[in-house]
Order: structure tokens, then sequence, then C-alpha cells
């Protein structure tokens, strides 16, 4: 499917309706309503408060909504574990590189595969039992720029190249739906295009859906941007529709932050 289809229910691999989600008495997402177009990258962005965390903890599922439905590629997964919908093809990165790091770039690529394969408890197994699985692990590494490192251990490379290794990492459990964490976040300006075009590159033929506070970044990925305000939907559009509205433009001054 092309990312300029007509407005049809099977154009959407993952929406909300009702979506909210209680603390207490307090509201942190409260009635969001979203569509994920498939094979489109859609941003969530707001300013410090807004709720898009605990937006995407409930569409990834470490949050179970109080109340509301969530549907990915026409299933229900409103009360479906986080394990299970990645499984399914769900699939999100975190905003703390999580890698390990004492392991090289190739084995922490090999241990998500082993993860997709069913085989990532099997520690008894003979090393040579999962070398049929470094084929794979090497090309996901050339993928992200990173063939020249299999070898390296994950704590030494920079910044930049361990949130490529997640990425990495990601892609190993083949997801039809990436959901991204903030990938910039604590990047020095050098990291920020090769992570941006990398981005680009792994959405292809799948959808991606990103919290992210860069506003650059957003400008030059995504197809389809909505922008939450105390934990509702304050709009949604294009970057140029969004930029240009006055209650985003209210909403952001005084700067972007993270939630």
């Amino acid at each position: 499917m092309t990312r300029h289809q007509t407005d049809t229910g099977t154009d959407y691999v993952l929406t909300a309706r009702g979506m909210t989600k209680r603390f207490g008495g307090f509201a942190a997402v409260n009635n969001v309503d979203l569509s994920i177009r498939r094979g489109s990258v859609h941003a969530l962005i707001g300013p410090n408060g807004a709720g898009k965390t605990t937006c995407f903890n409930l569409l990834t599922k470490t949050l179970t909504p109080t109340s509301g439905v969530i549907t990915y590629d026409g299933q229900d997964i409103t009360r479906t574990r986080a394990a299970d919908v990645a499984r399914l093809g769900l699939v999100r990165s975190f905003q703390i590189s999580a890698t390990f790091t004492q392991m090289t770039a190739l084995e922490n690529v090999r241990v998500a595969l082993q993860s997709k394969e069913g085989t990532g408890f099997h520690f008894w197994s003979p090393i040579r039992s999962l070398s049929h699985l470094d084929r794979r692990a090497k090309d996901l590494l050339d993928q992200v720029g990173l063939g020249d490192m299999a070898d390296a251990k994950a704590a030494d490379l920079s910044y930049g190249k361990k949130r490529a290794l997640e990425i990495a990492t990601t892609l190993a459990l083949d997801p039809q739906v990436m959901l991204l964490d903030e990938p910039t976040a604590g990047m020095g300006h050098e990291d920020l295009e090769p992570i941006t075009e990398l981005i680009r590159e792994t959405a292809k033929g799948r959808t991606v859906v990103i919290v992210e506070h860069n506003l650059s970044i957003v400008a030059t990925l995504c197809d389809r941007i909505t922008v939450l305000q105390h934990g509702e939907v304050l709009t949604e559009g294009s970057y140029a529709e969004v930029s240009a509205d006055e209650r985003v433009i209210t909403a952001y001054m005084g700067g972007v932050d993270e939630d």
C-alpha cells in the first residue's frame, strides 16, 4: 500500500478510539482518537506534560488504558500484553538505548533474532547452534551502517551508533509497525543527520510511529503529525498545517521539552 490512498478502514494499521489513561483522579491521556495510516511515518508531539509518552506507552501496551479501544491490523489489542503484540509485529524502541553493553554489536542483534525465533532463552545451547543467525545479524548491521563494527562492544560505541544498534535489534524482530521513542534524544548535532537518514530508510515498507521533540526532524521525516496538549488531541495534519496553527504556536511558546 502507498501513503496516498483513500481513507478506508484497511488503510489504518493502528488505531485508538476514546483512549484514556487515569492515574487516580488525573487523566494523563483523555479520550484520544488516533488513526495511523499503513506505510506512513506518524509523529506524536507536544509540549512538556502533553501526554505523548503516556500515549505511546498505551499504543505499545506498556500501559493498559483505563477506557477506550486500541486496534492493530484490525485486531482488538486493548488488553493484549506487550510481548504478544510485539510477536504480531508491533515493536517499540526505547528512549534510553536498550543494548547489552558488554556484548558485541553482532551478539546484540543475534539475541534479538533468537527472540524472534523463540530461542531467546536457550542459553545452554552450543554457540555453533546460533551461527545460522550470524548472516542475518550482519545484514542488519550493514543496514544501519555498523557493518564494520560487528565485533565492537556496545559499551564502546558512540551514542549515535548505540541508537543505530538499537534500531538494528528492533528490525531483527521484523516489525510491521516500528515505534520510536525520542530517537534523537541526547544526540550531538553530528549524529542527527545519520540517524534521520537511517529512520527514513528503515521506514520503507513499514509504518513508523515516532515521539520526537526535535521539530526539524519531525518536519523532515513525518507524513502526519498529531499534536497533544494536556492529554488530549489539539490538532492533527501535515507539518505545514500544524506548524501554522495558532493553537500549536501558543502551546509551544517557551520551548519544547520532553514528557
